[in-house]
């Protein structure tokens, strides 16, 4: 491949877009790809109490800093090393140190608003939104939070109602219409995968 290939993954939180993200990866030979995934780049709220952390909208786009975003796929696509910042979920803060990550000949950038944002959408070659059933995203969202974030289920059920589920729909769900191809059941659509990797490497 004579330059480097952005690919985007969108999809409603717990739709299987990681899993996607990672068999892409594991397929590609070694050093090929490097991820850059949204959730890394949610906005320092170290200013603010935790309590009030705690009340911000995690699923608007307001929250993340999509300048840095961009900014790091223009980088590794110009072939530049980056320092990837790294969020915390449990503090609802930034990291203080962020990991080095390389340039590769695919980038695989993943979000739940990978697509909505004009800028993010425009330096992607290949954009894919990953379409899982509203009650399979909901059992994984409430389990990855338990198990991951070290919330409390009082926790999940007041953030799924009052922010998850309408930025959902006011947000991830209209920018399924900017995919190239939607992908249905995320990681569990094998042949949907399939099909992607064939075009990977056809490309490569």
């Amino acid at each position: 491949m004579n330059q480097t290939l952005v690919l985007g993954l969108a999809g409603g939180s717990g739709s299987g877009k990681t899993t996607i993200a990672h068999a892409i990866l594991q397929a590609l030979p070694p050093g090929a790809g490097v991820m850059l995934q949204q959730d890394h780049y949610y906005r320092a709220q170290g200013h603010l109490p935790f309590n009030e952390r705690e009340l911000v909208n995690y699923d608007h786009p307001d929250a993340l800093e999509l300048d840095l975003f961009c900014a790091h796929v223009d980088a590794l696509k110009a072939g530049q090393a980056i320092v990837r910042p790294n969020y915390d979920f449990s503090l609802h803060d930034r990291a203080p140190e962020g990991d080095p990550l390389e340039p590769a000949k695919v980038i695989v950038v993943e979000g739940i608003l990978v697509l909505a944002d004009a800028r993010l959408r425009s330096r992607l070659d290949i954009k894919l939104f990953v379409d899982t059933d509203p009650d399979i995203r909901l059992m994984r969202r409430i389990r990855r939070d338990l198990e991951q974030r070290g919330r409390t289920f009082a926790q999940v059920r007041k953030q799924y109602y009052e922010s998850v589920r309408p930025m959902h729909l006011a947000f991830v769900e209209p920018s399924k219409r900017f995919a190239d191809l939607i992908v249905p059941e995320g990681g569990e659509n094998q042949v949907a995968l399939d099909m992607i990797l064939s075009h990977l490497r056809a490309r490569l």
